[in-house]
């Protein structure tokens, strides 16, 4: 059963893990954010799945310096 949907899961799970490790990485190699801290982020990222990281991206990463 479960394995007729593994070609739609692989690759949902591999963007979910890819963005996830993105974002996480992102998160602790910066100190400064638009909302929020660096704790409350991590905690997005990792427990909102695919619309963390996205989340993320689009409002929470401060200015690249």
């Amino acid at each position: 059963m479960i394995q007729d949907y593994l070609p739609f899961l692989i690759p949902i799970i591999a963007l979910e893990l890819i963005l996830a490790l993105t974002a996480l990485i992102h998160i602790f190699r910066h100190r400064s954010f638009r909302f929020a801290n660096r704790f409350i982020w991590i905690a997005i990222v990792l427990f909102v799945q695919i619309i963390g990281p996205i989340i993320y991206f689009a409002i929470g990463r401060g200015e690249d310096s």
